[in-house]
Formats: structure tokens, C-alpha cells, sequence
């Protein structure tokens, strides 16, 4: 397994996110976690990721307890992408990418041609091939968040943990970013873990999914675990559902 968790939990002050979850996520899937607001999807994506000690319980990445990896290691392994990241220093946007392979450096190395080749065509995935000098501050909401993707895609982690990537996309990018990831997590030895709003994208784009219902959990494979009645346990409100078996849409009645 590339990523697993045994018996977590993890508390927000007097509350209980969740207790002795357990998962197994291997290469070739995609999982979306899914749950109402306040949930705790943020905190476990953290969790998993490493930057939050687990309460009870451990998170392992390729069989190895996160605590006991250094953080290069890790950063090598595993890509993060940030729900709001904080502003950064002022920068152009092919400095901005660059950031992605500072893993790969050697202590007080420097980018070389192929870190700059692996830059420039992440942001041609991202449709910003002609932004490289651009000031980071001068780009919309949308384009900084590819931006942002494009720096994780230069890092190349197998493993990659994204706390809402739609985040101030319009709708073709929505469709590119998530079709992007999840090509890339059919590729030997790559698994893709996000966290999504939109029902109808992770049944798109997703294999499997954690869903956080109030008090618990479940998980499995999308098309076996998510139908109206968890829905509306997860959000608290009605649905339908429309389309086809191989097309389905959850629509809230």
C-alpha cells in the first residue's frame, strides 16, 4: 500500500473528527474524501500528509510510519496542494513552479536545464506556458491556483494529497485538472487522495471514496458505497437520482 492509516483519531478541541480509521490506498486509485462542512476532511487530508500528528493511532507511507521519515523524504514521495495556500514572497510564476523541485536539489544546489524543462511543461499542462514571467500578482484567482498545480506536477510525487483542487476553477479547467490527476494515478506506483464538494466530479473522476458520515465513516469503491440515502446522511438534505447506470448524477430534490 502507498498510503494507509491504522486506528486514527484525530480531535478538533473537545471533538472527535474521527477514531480507529482505518485505511489501505494503493497505487492506481484515486479517492475522494467527501463530507459536509466542519467534517474534519481538511484535518484528516493533514493528517495524511504528514503535517499533523495523529491523536491516536499512526499514518504510514509505503509501509513506514510519517514520523519516522525525514521530511525531504517525504517531500520526494508526497505532494501536498493546499485548500487557500498563504501568500508567498513576490515572485514570477516559473519561480513559483520551481518551487516544486526543490526536493530533487542538493543542499544549496540550483535548478538545472531539466528542472527548468520539467517546470515549463507543467505549466503547459496548466495552459500557462506563456505566463513564465509573469508577477505571480498579477494573476487571477484561477490562474494562481494552476499555478499552484503546476508546481506539484514539477515536484512528480507518486503520491499526491489535494484539499479541494477546483478550488476557483471555471468548468474546462475543473475537467482538465481532475482528468490530469486522474490519468496520472493509473500510472504504476501513483495513488491521488482528494477532497471534493461537487458528489457528481468524485463519481466521475474517482475510484474509491471516504465519506464522513456524522459519527463514523465508510469507504470502498464509489460505485458500491455512494447512493441518495448515505448522501443524505453526509449533507442533510434530499436527493435523486438521475442519468444511467455507467452515468450516474446525484441531484440534490
Amino acid at each position: 500500500m502507498l498510503l494507509e492509516a491504522r486506528g486514527l483519531g484525530l480531535d478538533a478541541g473537545d471533538r472527535r473528527l474521527c477514531t480507529g480509521l482505518d485505511l489501505a490506498m494503493g497505487s492506481g486509485e484515486t479517492w475522494a474524501i467527501l463530507g459536509a462542512n466542519g467534517s474534519g476532511k481538511t484535518t484528516l487530508l493533514h493528517a495524511l500528509a504528514g503535517l499533523r500528528a495523529p491523536d491516536r493511532g499512526s499514518v504510514l507511507l509505503e509501509g513506514r510510519d510519517l514520523r519516522s521519515l525525514r521530511p525531504r523524504a517525504v517531500a520526494r514521495r508526497r505532494g501536498l496542494l493546499l485548500q487557500d495556500p498563504e501568500p508567498g514572497l513576490a515572485a514570477d510564476v516559473m519561480q513559483t513552479v520551481l518551487t516544486g523541485r526543490h526536493p530533487h536539489l542538493r543542499a544549496w544546489g540550483w535548478e538545472t536545464a531539466a528542472d527548468y524543462r520539467i517546470a515549463a511543461a507543467a505549466l503547459a499542462a496548466m495552459d500557462l506556458g506563456a505566463f513564465a514571467a509573469r508577477p505571480l500578482a498579477t494573476l487571477s484567482g484561477g490562474e494562481r491556483r494552476r499555478v499552484e498545480i503546476a508546481a506539484l506536477l514539477a515536484q512528480d510525487p507518486p503520491l499526491c494529497l489535494l484539499d479541494e483542487p477546483t478550488n476557483h476553477l471555471d468548468l474546462r479547467h475543473q475537467m482538465q485538472v481532475l482528468g490530469l490527476f486522474a490519468a496520472r494515478s493509473r500510472r504504476p506506483g501513483h495513488l491521488t487522495v482528494m477532497v471534493l464538494h461537487d458528489v457528481n466530479l468524485a463519481t466521475r473522476f474517482c475510484s474509491h471514496g471516504l465519506l464522513l458520515t456524522e459519527g463514523g465513516y465508510r469507504q470502498g469503491r464509489l460505485d458500491e458505497i455512494l447512493d441518495t440515502a448515505v448522501l443524505e446522511q453526509i449533507y442533510g438534505c434530499s436527493f435523486r437520482l438521475a442519468g444511467s447506470a455507467g452515468d450516474r448524477m446525484f441531484v440534490p430534490a
